[in-house]
């Protein structure tokens, strides 16, 4: 029986409380046609370049993150938080995934590992690792009984060796949540992540953040769900919020793979020494 994802697409505001405002009916109606792994962007808790107006919270204090929890148990379903902008026990800042199960209760986390340091033609600049501490472990857990989901992060998307890590270890589905700039959406979005899906066998999810933002900010939008064979099999073509609903026959991971088996196929080598930067 196919599994029924919906990927919520959000131009989430610059305030927690309007954030849960804007995402809590678009789960809903994901919910509602029937969905039963629903999956959020990145930054679904907050969007905001200032940082002096960048008030985060605990992930156990964050009300974003608690009115999912809430609303996951609510609907009986699985509920990906692409990621929420939280203070770690620490003090410092992640960019953490959370995945709910229908209990509310959470399952999983991961901390974005690749840091958006980057100066890009256009004149825009970020520098994510001035802000945020990176995490050092990939994670893949089971969204449903029997679905193994891989976790990444937006920027983590151009880094084919953790994609095929969570392949390795089992994930049929890797979720890439993400908030890309609109350059690099234009250029780079459909063919990243259709590599991504071709390279490991994999379904991607890609929840994506749309439009400009209260802070100034434009993303890309275009929320894509993409076979193992690299189909796109539903899209969101624009940048307005919305829900994107695909039914995933799980077993086409398993086919992908065995036609292509370059999981299997790869071998170690040894690699030159990097050029001098």
């Amino acid at each position: 029986m196919p599994l029924r994802v919906g990927l919520v697409q959000l131009r989430t505001p610059a305030t927690h409380e309007a954030a849960l405002a804007h995402v809590l009916p678009l789960v809903r109606q994901a919910a509602a046609e029937g969905a039963q792994l629903i999956l959020t962007p990145e930054c679904t808790n907050i969007v905001q370049k200032d940082r002096s107006k960048l008030a985060l919270f605990s992930l156990e204090d964050d009300p974003v993150v608690q009115g999912l929890r809430a609303e996951a148990k609510a609907l009986g379903v699985y509920l990906l938080i692409g990621s929420a902008l939280v203070r770690r026990d620490d003090g410092k800042a992640a960019n953490r995934e959370i995945l709910v199960g229908p209990d509310g209760g959470i399952v999983a986390t991961y901390d974005k590992m690749h840091m958006f340091d980057v100066d890009l033609p256009n004149g825009e600049t970020a520098r994510e690792s001035e802000v945020y501490q990176p995490g050092d472990e990939a994670v893949v857990v089971e969204a449903t009984p029997a679905v193994k989901l891989g976790l990444t992060i937006c920027y983590d998307l151009r880094f084919p060796a953790l994609h095929r890590a969570l392949a390795l270890a089992g994930a049929e589905i890797i979720a890439a949540p993400a908030a890309f700039t609109r350059p690099t959406g234009e250029a780079h979005w459909h063919v990243l992540l259709r590599a991504r899906a071709i390279e490991t066998g994999s379904f991607v999810l890609a929840a994506a953040q749309g439009g400009f933002h209260e802070d100034g900010r434009g993303t890309y939008g275009h929320s894509l769900a993409i076979n193992p064979w690299g189909k796109v099999i539903a899209e969101l073509a624009h940048d307005e919020p919305g829900v994107l609903i695909a039914d995933l026959d799980l077993s086409e991971a398993a086919k992908a793979r065995a036609a292509i088996p370059a999981l299997k196929n790869a071998r170690a080598f040894t690699a030159p020494a990097p050029l001098a930067s």
